[in-house]
């Protein structure tokens, strides 16, 4: 049984592909340029081969920002390619797992979403995201939309990887303080991901449907780079004299962001036993990555 990784070479695809070979899982691991999921018969070309018993997409397309003025590219990878990718497994009956995001949500909700709470995205990214989802759910009857947030790792760009760049170069960073979230790290929603594919290929059945995942605790941005600042100062001398809170609307963005990007993750924990991490517990692992890397480029 081969599991087929689509975007193995973002934050969570990197995670995935390298949890499923230490637990001795057959992979298929691909991103562009080996496959593009803008197109049909590149996608027909992997999850028909014989040996595809489960299908991750991990792939999007991720700028929020740039969303806005690249809207046909965003809603082609984000949503076009989900459905060509749902598509396929249709035909193949294979089950798909499919990354989303907590920007289908407005953030206007003062509690934890929920995943029956309706979408209702403001940005040009939300909504090709949600888009996506839609298509994947219109079309398989066996899938799981994993909703999360706040995504961070030691690859990629990343909030905790820019604090850090600029914490190393300014004296004063500003950082908003009115946006609440739950920050959610790779490695844990690739362990997710992995303890329901290994459900799967054990059981051949899940509880199929929509997901939330995210890291244990809420903060907002301003409190997240304290403790990013708090940890990495243990370890080294930081440029960075004063962090500075901001409301959102001080904040230069061609995008709305959601106010509120908290997730309830009762269902996920209920249907499948599987805990959020405190995130302050995954940064301090995600810096530990971080430092290895650079001692590890350092000592070559």
């Amino acid at each position: 049984m081969t599991i087929l990784i689509i975007g193995c070479r973002g934050q969570v695809g990197t995670e995935l592909a390298l949890q499923m070979k230490q637990r001795g899982r057959e992979i298929i691991a691909v991103d562009l340029p080996e496959i593009d999921i803008t197109d049909s018969s590149s996608v027909k070309n992997y999850i028909a081969r014989p040996e595809v018993s489960l299908v991750v997409n991990a792939a999007a397309y991720t700028a929020v920002d740039r969303a806005e003025s690249e809207r046909e590219l965003a809603f082609a990878v984000n949503a076009q390619g989900p459905g060509l990718i749902a598509e396929s497994c249709r035909i193949g009956n294979i089950p798909l797992i499919h990354i989303s995001t907590d920007y289908v949500f407005d953030g206007t909700k003062s509690s934890a979403y929920v995943e029956t709470d309706p979408v209702s995205p403001v940005g040009i990214y939300g909504k090709s995201k949600a888009a996506g989802d839609s298509l994947v759910a219109g079309c398989l009857e066996k899938y799981i939309i994993l909703r999360t947030s706040w995504v961070c790792s030691a690859h990629g760009a990343n909030f905790v990887k820019t604090m850090l760049r600029l914490g190393n170069e300014k004296e004063t960073i500003r950082v908003v303080d009115d946006q609440k979230g739950c920050p959610t790290f790779a490695h844990d929603i690739a362990e997710a991901i992995v303890t329901i594919a290994e459900k799967y290929l054990a059981e051949q059945e899940l509880p199929w449907g929509c997901y939330h995942y995210c890291g244990k605790g809420e903060t907002t941005w301003f409190a997240f780079a304290q403790e990013i600042f708090r940890q990495a100062g243990e370890r080294r001398e930081l440029k960075l004299k004063s962090l500075l809170p901001i409301p959102s609307s001080e904040y230069p963005s061609p995008v709305k962001r959601p106010m509120n990007s908290v997730l309830n993750c009762s269902k996920i924990i209920e249907k499948f036993g599987i805990q959020p991490r405190p995130w302050k517990e995954s940064l301090q692992q995600t810096l530990n990555d971080l430092y290895l890397q650079e001692s590890a480029i350092t000592s070559s």
